[in-house]
């Protein structure tokens, strides 16, 4: 176990997760940022990259568990991202659709964020959120950020804005 809190535990995802991740990563509505559902190579790529994050940075996206049923709900953790030419340190989340609303992504993004500043000693920790994205917004506002830029991402070959929000360690 990487983190708890109140309704949840946070560990590195493993290749028997892909069925969990592939409930979130395959659904048109919960990928509707990225413009696509993944497909399994999709799915497993994104599993390998994850593995590949904890063993190169010590951290990546981690399995969301409740702890109420030991159900994988969501992902959400640390990843390192391209901004302005530069890697930042993004908080980021993605949870099944059943789960949405219920406060499972912000209190989940609160504890990553907290993990960034006190076992990482991050000074600034970021959320790049597409600018459809409202939910995710708000969770970002609920994570103490505040709206810092916007740029358009690449992906795909589609011109995508995103807003890029963030909130300083407090010394």
């Amino acid at each position: 176990m990487i983190l708890e809190t109140k309704r949840l535990y946070l560990r590195q995802m493993k290749q028997s997760d892909l069925s969990a991740l592939s409930k979130i990563l395959q659904d048109p509505e919960v990928m509707y940022a990225y413009e696509h559902a993944f497909d399994d190579v999709e799915v497993q790529d994104w599993l390998n990259r994850q593995l590949a994050r904890y063993k190169e940075d010590g951290f990546g996206l981690w399995a969301v568990i409740l702890k109420s049923t030991d159900e994988m709900i969501g992902q959400c953790g640390l990843t390192m991202q391209k901004y302005n030419n530069i890697q930042v340190l993004e908080v980021g989340y993605l949870f099944q659709k059943e789960f949405w609303h219920k406060g499972f992504a912000s209190e989940a993004a609160i504890a990553c964020k907290e993990y960034a500043f006190e076992n990482l000693n991050a000074d600034e920790v970021y959320s790049i959120i597409r600018d459809t994205n409202i939910a995710s917004q708000n969770v970002a506002g609920r994570n103490g950020m505040t709206l810092k830029d916007r740029f358009i991402k690449h992906y795909y070959s589609i011109d995508m804005p995103h807003l890029v929000f963030s909130v300083k360690r407090v010394k």
